[in-house]
């Protein structure tokens, strides 16, 4: 992490909290949405012997209700999949102006001294894309995962 400089600490921390996003809508998809479903269908059977306007709106009522608690994190998942590589070039704009303090104090004579501010410009750009990659696929998973069980949902509400 020292190696990456502020850049990659900020790297880490939304990273972290896009994980534990990801990990909470998995939570939810297995533990928490079979339970909202089954209350969702009970409260469905009292509706649907009313009139069949009423009913049709208050089955969209409650598959609206469904869709807003199953896409909560999604949207913060996608922003944080989104502010990932940003972070990451800025620890590429940080790594050049480390290389560029060098060159103008030693000139190109330190290999060394260029090498770390090569190093940091990589590694914040790699970790800032592998991290955002990871992301995109389990926000792009959860949303399939979330549309399939929402329609479903709307079938078993018929």
């Amino acid at each position: 992490m020292d190696k990456g400089g502020p850049a990659l600490w900020a790297i880490f921390v939304v990273s972290l909290a896009m994980w534990a996003m990801i990990l909470e809508r998995y939570w939810y998809l297995y533990c928490a949405y079979p339970r909202q479903l089954a209350a969702i269908k009970r409260e469905w059977q009292h509706y649907k012997r009313r009139p069949a306007k009423v009913a049709k709106r208050l089955r969209g009522r409650l598959l609206e209700q469904l869709s807003l608690s199953a896409d909560a994190s999604l949207g913060g998942i996608r922003s944080a999949s989104k502010v990932l590589p940003l972070l990451g070039l800025l620890g590429t704009v940080f790594g050049m102006i480390d290389t560029f303090d060098v060159i103008a104090v030693f000139g190109n004579g330190n290999a060394r001294g260029l090498a770390g501010g090569i190093s940091e410009a990589l590694l914040t750009t790699m970790a800032g894309l592998v991290t955002a990659l990871s992301g995109l696929y389990f926000s792009s998973d959860l949303h399939e995962r979330i549309r399939t069980l929402l329609d479903l949902a709307a079938d078993e509400l018929e």
